[in-house]
């Protein structure tokens, strides 16, 4: 074993515990995330869900919740390392960073709603309304990233 092997493991640790402390803030800001809608819906007066749209893409049994949370919980904490990498680069808050980069894909993802008020299997079910043409939806949204974004700036 090379004397400055331990040196370079350490280094890479510390390297890395800022990736996994940012997934896995990524991971818990979509599940409060998901958690909140309930509110939200009565907030904005619309049923649309994230894990509804997600969890009934995968599975229409019983399951399609847990599935739902599942993915979303995986989308988070790869946003939250596409976060840490952006953060690395950009010298700004990382608060107002991660508000920024969330409501910036947010709003360069939404027209991909087409897609789904097309072609998601469980289109207009609870949960699943039109969105692309929907302003309270879109509000939601909005509101949804804002919030994912700033729990993924606390805890990153």
């Amino acid at each position: 074993m090379r004397p400055d092997a331990f040196p370079k493991t350490a280094r890479s640790w510390r390297r890395s515990a800022p990736r996994s402390r940012a997934a896995a803030a990524g991971a818990v800001a979509a599940v409060v995330w998901g958690l909140q809608e309930p509110l939200d819906q009565l907030v904005f007066r619309c049923d649309y869900s994230d894990i509804t749209v997600l969890g009934k893409a995968v599975t229409r049994g019983r399951g399609w919740r847990a599935a739902g949370f599942a993915i979303h919980a995986v989308n988070g904490a790869i946003f939250g390392l596409a976060f840490d990498e952006i953060r690395r680069r950009v010298k700004a808050d990382p608060q107002k960073l991660a508000v920024a980069a969330a409501v910036g894909e947010h709003l360069t993802l939404y027209p991909l709603c087409y897609f789904i008020d097309r072609r998601h299997p469980a289109r207009g079910e609870p949960g699943i309304p039109p969105l692309l043409t929907n302003p309270r939806a879109f509000a939601q949204a909005t509101w949804r990233h804002a919030l994912f974004g700033y729990v993924l700036g606390r805890l990153a």
